[in-house]
């Protein structure tokens, strides 16, 4: 059973009826995603790997190698599961499995009906706050449509080992699966303002990161350090280290802890996470189904150069150029030629 102080905090949490994912969607998410699609073979590639797997086998996994989280099983998570569900208005509620694994990690995969696995060693390591805010991440994920194309990067990278042995074909994915990857970091940093708009916690979401870092007792951990970390590493001035942290990413498909922690906490102190507890956020109502896609470029051109503007990383300047005249550029084409329409699976997941 919750504790006294647990429900009182439940009764006070902002639920978000019929949010839009625009809400709390990073600019570079969108724009990554938008530029994501106009990759030459994209939606073909999309299809084919759609077709040649079977989900049901992926749920028939999750059924018989891990628990179902339900009232008689794991009822604190699924009273979790249930509340994320309701705070972000998910419906129908995706089903919550935990698996044996030791890392600190959990996931949302599938592309018709989306399911949310959770570690078991998450599950040892936090606590139930700290539980709500990874949950209502893959809450995100799955509300953003994330799930679509994270299962179809986890079965492109299954298929390229698979093809190793012939290294066209293994070519050929490989400028998908990095563009993927790419996309997925930028993701992440949207889930976990799903997950803050979860828990309205920002403490606990701190501690999340500061445990999946590393941490064992977050009270052990000077926040103010934990933070200048990521200061830090963002202030390099050599193009040794420049060149390094490229490297180190670029078979990741998540941020770094340290510098998500950072992000996230800086979106906690914003004006936008402030108006949408207030209630002053879009509606899925009012979503355009045909969403301009040169509208989120635009934005993840102005976010690439505001990275620019307060970053000393040598390579900074660089990337935040390309990345501005990429997203530039796929709204001219997008805007020329495609219409503005989405591909199916797109932007919502209900």
């Amino acid at each position: 059973m919750p504790e006294n102080n647990e429900v009182q905090r439940s009764s006070t949490r902002v639920r978000f009826p019929g949010i839009s994912p625009r809400a709390y969607e990073h600019p570079v998410d969108r724009g990554a995603l938008a530029t994501l699609r106009m990759v030459p073979g994209f939606a073909q590639v999309l299809k084919a790997v759609n077709g040649f797997f079977n989900e049901r086998g992926e749920r028939l996994m999750a059924l018989s190698s891990s628990i179902r989280v339900g009232e008689n099983q794991y009822p604190e998570l699924n009273r979790l599961r249930l509340e994320c569900a309701e705070t972000l208005d998910v419906d129908p509620v995706p089903d919550l499995f935990v698996q044996r694994n030791p890392h600190v990690s959990a996931s949302a995969i599938g592309m018709d009906e989306p399911f949310i696995l959770l570690n078991s060693a998450t599950v040892e390591l936090m606590s139930t706050d700290e539980l709500r805010v990874v949950i209502g991440h893959e809450m995100g994920h799955v509300l953003s449509g994330h799930a679509v194309y994270r299962t179809m990067l986890v079965r492109l990278v299954n298929l390229q080992l698979s093809m190793s042995w012939t290294p066209v074909s293994a070519l050929g994915l490989r400028a998908i699966i990095a563009a993927l990857r790419e996309w997925f970091r930028k993701a992440e940093l949207s889930a976990d303002r799903a997950g803050l708009l979860c828990s309205q916690d920002p403490a606990a979401a701190l501690r999340g990161h500061i445990l999946a870092a590393g941490g064992i007792d977050p009270s052990t951990v000077d926040i103010p350090s934990f933070l200048k970390q990521a200061e830090e590493y963002e202030t390099v001035d050599d193009i040794r280290d420049s060149l390094l942290k490229l490297r180190n990413i670029e078979h990741m498909n998540h941020p770094f802890a340290v510098m998500r922690a950072a992000q996230q906490q800086k979106w906690a102190a914003s004006e936008d996470y402030r108006a949408i507890l207030a209630g002053q956020y879009p509606r899925r109502e009012d979503d355009r189904p045909t969403a301009s896609w040169s509208d989120d470029l635009k934005s993840a051109a102005k976010s690439y150069k505001d990275s620019f503007a307060n970053s000393t990383d040598p390579l900074a300047k660089v990337f935040s150029e390309v990345g501005e005249a990429v997203s530039g550029a796929a709204g001219k084409v997008w805007s020329k030629f495609g219409g503005g329409g989405r591909e199916s699976g797109g932007e919502n997941a209900n």
